[in-house]
C-alpha cells in the first residue's frame, strides 16, 4: 500500500526517463520498497518498466535458472560472465528501449550486485568486472542506485526465519539475536548463491557500504532496519531530496 505518499508528489512525475536500481543484501527488504515505488509512480501517471536480474528477458530467465540452481557447478568467472550475459540482453532489448521512450526503468539489482557478490564476496577483481560490465551494459549508468542496508545478523534473521521478523522488515519484532549455528544453517533461499557462508555474506555487506561511500552521487544508502512503513518513509524522503524541486 502507498497511501502514506500522495501520488501527486512532484518528484514522482520527474522520474520519467530515469533509470533506478534497487540493491542490497538478501533480507534488506529492497524488493518490497521497489514494488511500492512502482505502484506510486504508476499512480502518478508515470510509465514504468520493471526488470529483475538475472532475468527480465526470455534468454535472461533461462540463464537465471542455471545460475540459481543448487545443483549447478561452475567457476566464479563463469558465474560472473553468465550474469553479464543476462544483463547484456536486458539492457539492449528492454532497458535502453524503455529509456528512449521516456519511461521510468526500475531494476531489481544491476552491476552493484556483481561488485558485491562476485567481486568482494567471491574475489574477482573490480577491474575485470568493470571491463566486462562496460561491454555488457553499453556503459549505461543508473541515475540512482538505492542500497537498502541492514547488518549481517539482521539480514540472516530475516532470510532464515529466525524471530518471525520476515524478509523486508514487514513483520513483527525480532526475538533475539541469531546464534553462530543459525547464521551458518540452511537458508529460506534455496538457490546456490544464498547457500554461501557467513564470511562471504559479510564481505558482500561491506562492499555495499563501500560502494555507496565511494560514489555518493549515484548511490544512496537507506537504513532498512525498521519495518516496511518506516523504510518507505525514508525512501520517499530520499527521492524527494534527489528528484524534487
Amino acid at each position: 500500500m502507498t497511501e502514506a505518499l500522495p501520488t501527486s508528489a512532484t518528484w514522482l512525475t520527474r522520474l520519467a526517463g530515469k533509470f533506478l536500481v534497487f540493491e542490497g543484501p538478501d533480507g534488506s527488504g529492497k524488493s518490497t520498497q521497489l514494488k511500492r515505488l512502482v505502484e506510486a509512480a504508476a499512480a502518478a501517471g508515470v510509465k514504468v518498466t520493471q526488470v529483475r536480474e538475472p532475468g527480465g528477458t526470455p534468454v535472461g530467465e533461462q540463464i537465471r535458472s542455471v545460475l540459481l540452481d543448487p545443483s549447478s557447478t561452475m567457476t566464479l568467472r563463469a558465474e560472473m560472465l553468465l550474469y553479464m550475459a543476462s544483463r547484456a540482453q536486458l539492457v539492449e532489448t528492454v532497458i535502453n528501449p524503455a529509456l528512449s521512450r521516456g519511461e521510468l526503468v526500475i531494476a531489481d539489482r544491476f552491476l552493484t550486485s556483481t561488485f558485491a557478490y562476485q567481486g568482494a564476496g567471491g574475489g574477482l577483481s573490480e577491474q575485470d568486472i568493470r571491463d566486462v560490465g562496460r561491454v555488457a551494459t553499453f556503459d549505461i549508468r543508473p541515475d540512482l542506485v538505492l542500497i537498502y542496508y541492514v547488518d549481517v545478523a539482521t539480514a540472516t534473521i530475516r532470510t532464515r526465519g529466525v524471530g518471525g521478523g520476515g524478509s523486508g522488515g514487514s513483520g513483527g519484532g525480532k526475538k533475539g539475536r541469531p546464534t553462530p549455528a543459525s547464521l551458518q544453517g540452511p537458508s529460506l533461499f534455496d538457490d546456490r548463491i544464498e547457500q554461501r557462508d557467513l564470511t562471504f555474506r559479510t564481505r558482500v555487506h561491506e562492499s555495499y557500504l563501500a560502494q555507496a561511500k565511494a560514489d555518493p552521487k549515484h548511490h544512496a544508502l537507506i537504513d532498512a532496519s525498521g519495518n516496511a512503513e518506516q523504510v518507505w518513509e525514508l525512501t520517499a524522503k530520499l527521492m524527494q531530496q534527489r528528484f524534487g524541486a
